[in-house]
């Protein structure tokens, strides 16, 4: 659930801070990418070089290097969070964040922060009893932060009761829960479709194309990622579904793909149509296998049902649809005509004439145009950071 997930942890001052360096090793292991902020008593704890060479990232502890005048943005770090976990959080810290004290790095972060905050506490038991601390912590939740509570246990100071920062599995497992159902599509329902269809020719033929599904299940796992539950029509594809939040349906032929993402629509707040869906079919499928004997053969083929201009007749104003566009030449031209055609808000265009762009590459590069003309274009990415710019333009689009 953490794959390819940009996590911020904060470490404050506190004997718990040992555990960071297993918490930064699981989150690593779990194929998030790991960023380090401490406060400086934190570095009295633990050493920066540990929490750096744990998580292959530079560990922040101040808003400048005093040495090379480079400047620590808390913003963009703010920014490049998809969670931000401070774990232990100190009394100290859990006062400054929750009256809006920006002191060092990582309160002025805390300040800046869109993505979802987890916040681990580690004190001593009458640090965590008191009613200072209890007003702080019902202040930080009514922020819309999240409390993984403390643990009970022996203390630092041979105290017994509450105050122990849970463990670093329980917080790992703590935010691949929580992954599955928060996020700014959490309510949503979404209908995908990845792939290639297969049109038979006979019962060891088809018809077929180079589709690979890559775009279509990568834009999938994040709108899971971001709250939406997740039905994906796949075509024949061999890539694994790895989020909960998504059900798969498989699926053969274009008839195939017609039927299941019609059974789904209506109920859906977002569709987006990325399956490469054959636009022929053969007019008839033999029985049987077809014996080679001519030196020349040829095949009736009859158009498929236009699964997506379906969809644009009978969508409601509440919904939003997506397509998607993939040229060889008059590209913008070809993606305008069936923006409009196909009653769409928004389809994603590119083209074979990119290098790196196309069916079975890692990689991707589209132009996005709205139903109001607006355009606009990307660089070279991976196919995981190009569907965060699909969903980032959907997030908006719903706004």
């Amino acid at each position: 659930m953490l794959e390819g997930k940009n996590v911020l942890l904060g470490i404050c001052g506190s004997i718990a801070c040992y555990k960071s360096a297993f918490l930064t090793r699981l989150l690593v292991k779990a194929g998030a990418n790991v960023k380090v902020i401490m406060t400086k008593d934190a570095t009295n704890f633990i050493a920066p070089l540990t929490l750096f060479t744990l998580s292959k990232n530079p560990v922040y502890t101040q808003y400048f290097n005093s040495n090379t005048g480079e400047w620590n943005n808390h913003v963009d770090l703010a920014l490049w969070a998809d969670y931000f976990v401070v774990a232990p959080a100190s009394a100290n810290t859990l006062a400054k964040f929750a009256n809006g004290l920006c002191d060092n790095i990582l309160t002025a972060v805390y300040l800046s922060a869109k993505c979802p905050v987890y916040i681990a506490p580690a004190m001593d038991l009458d640090m965590w009893k008191h009613p200072a601390t209890q007003a702080n912590i019902q202040k930080l939740q009514s922020y819309g932060n999240e409390l993984i509570n403390p643990a009970y246990g022996e203390l630092a100071s041979g105290l017994v009761g509450e105050g122990r920062m849970a463990e670093p599995e329980e917080i790992c497992a703590f935010l691949v829960k929580a992954s599955a159902v928060s996020g700014p599509l959490k309510g949503k329902k979404a209908l995908v479709s990845a792939g290639p269809t297969y049109e038979a020719i006979d019962p060891v033929r088809f018809i077929g194309n180079h589709s690979s599904g890559k775009m279509g299940f990568a834009i999938a796992e994040e709108l899971a990622s971001l709250g939406a539950e997740v039905t994906l029509v796949s075509g024949p594809s061999a890539i694994r579904v790895n989020h909960p939040q998504i059900k798969r349906l498989d699926v053969t032929s274009a008839d195939d793909m017609y039927k299941a993402v019609h059974a789904h629509f209506a109920d859906c707040d977002i569709t987006v149509m990325s399956a490469a869906i054959a636009d022929y079919r053969p007019k008839e499928v033999a029985l049987n296998k077809i014996k080679k004997t001519e030196n020349e053969f040829a095949i009736n083929l009859v158009k498929t049902e236009d699964v997506l201009l379906s969809l644009g007749n009978i969508k409601k104003e509440s919904q939003l649809l997506v397509g998607f566009a993939l040229e060889t030449n008059n590209e913008e031209e070809n993606a305008f005509n069936k923006l409009r055609k196909k009653n769409l808000d928004f389809i994603v265009l590119n083209s074979l004439n990119d290098s790196g762009a196309g069916f079975k590459l890692d990689t991707n590069k589209i132009t996005i145009i709205d139903s109001a003309h607006n355009k606009e274009s990307f660089e070279l990415k991976s196919k995981e950071e190009v569907a965060k710019d699909i969903c980032n333009k959907i997030i908006a689009s719903l706004k």
